[in-house]
């Protein structure tokens, strides 16, 4: 159907099968596989203030057929607290090993590596590097800008201030941010004695779309040592959405045919639906192109022909931001396919009666 979007299954390694294909001609490539998860293994903090909240994720995603299982991470330099948000991964799941610069007791130039310890499917190691240089002059209250959870289409505003110790004359001459959703003013600079303090206005506004928000500000100052601090921020823009209902039961469906049903979702705001995927093609929709508060999203099952029960996820994309819409699970038991009625042949006698 027009304005609908399948994803094909891609086609995946079992591990396995890759290590037996070459992964493992030395010692040395026999950690490559794991290593083919990250897209980025280092990063570097660059100057950051005093007892700020600085953290980079690595994001790596399980592209075999085998469950992936991290035993643990360890870190070279105390400087940085590692972590990892999930110790088991599946196939297509993501998850972060998180390095923490530690701001409040370390100052100065560090650096540190973080090893990933992998223990399932196979044993493996990857190292991950970090490094920044922490000044001690420079420091945040709050150490970082945390927006919380912000209901969709209210904005928030928060306020930092910025204290700077020393005697030579400091200046923030320009904030700037690749995030198009803030507003930012800047108070005129206290100076008491050798402390030049600003305090920072961040307001997100009401036109932010819901999701995930994190990034940072780059104060640009007037010190040669270190031109551009990063002022870090966070948080949610939460849509109220409804979905009705969130578990879809379709029933009994024969073999090859089709049935179709009603989805109802509903918004603080007028939207509009820009697509929906499932991970076969089996469920389609006709695209919701005009804004509205409330959508009736026919949902169309197309069975298959092996009898047998199916569940699927219907992921509903909307203008609202990613993740806004929770997931419908959609269940059948798809039936062999129904019989033509056939017509009894007469029995041989019943045939020599007839005149």
């Amino acid at each position: 159907m027009p304005g609908i979007t399948v994803f094909a299954r891609p086609c995946l390694l079992t591990l396995s099968v890759a290590l037996a294909c070459g992964f493992a001609a030395a010692p040395a490539s026999a950690q490559e596989w794991a290593r083919k998860m990250f897209p980025v293994t280092s990063h570097n903090f660059g100057t950051v203030a005093k007892g700020s909240k600085t953290e980079y994720r690595f994001e790596f995603r399980n592209i075999y057929e085998e469950d992936v299982h991290v035993v643990g991470v360890r870190t070279s330099c105390g400087c940085t607290s590692p972590s990892v948000t999930k110790n088991t991964v599946k196939t297509h799941e993501t998850a972060e090993v998180v390095a923490s610069f530690n701001t409040r007791t370390f100052l100065g130039q560090h650096a540190a590596t973080l090893t990933v310890t992998f223990d399932k499917p196979f044993y493996a190691e990857v190292q991950v590097r970090v490094a920044g240089n922490i000044r001690g002059d420079v420091t945040f209250d709050p150490p970082f800008i945390d927006l919380g959870n912000v209901d969709l289409g209210k904005g928030s505003e928060r306020q930092i201030r910025i204290a700077r110790n020393g005697s030579s004359p400091w200046e923030i001459k320009d904030i700037r941010s690749a995030n198009p959703n803030f507003e930012v003013t800047l108070s005129k600079p206290t100076v008491t004695g050798s402390q030049t303090l600003y305090d920072l206005v961040a307001k997100l506004k009401p036109s932010t779309p819901a999701g995930y928000i994190k990034g940072q500000l780059i104060l640009v100052t007037n010190d040669p040592r270190a031109t551009q601090i990063p002022v870090d921020f966070e948080g949610r823009v939460v849509a109220e959405v409804t979905v009705s209902p969130q578990l879809l039961t379709l029933g009994a469906v024969p073999a090859g045919q089709t049935v179709t049903k009603n989805v109802v979702i509903r918004a603080n705001r007028e939207f509009t639906i820009t697509g929906v995927f499932c991970s076969d093609g089996c469920l389609t929709c006709k695209p919701k192109t005009t804004a509205a508060r409330v959508h009736i999203l026919p949902v169309t099952f197309q069975a298959g022909n092996a009898p047998g029960k199916v569940e699927q996820e219907l992921k509903i994309e909307t203008d609202l931001g990613e993740g806004a819409v929770p997931v419908v699970t959609v269940q059948a038991q798809v039936e062999p396919p129904l019989q033509e009625p056939t017509v009894a042949e007469p029995s041989a006698k019943q045939a020599a009666s007839v005149p």
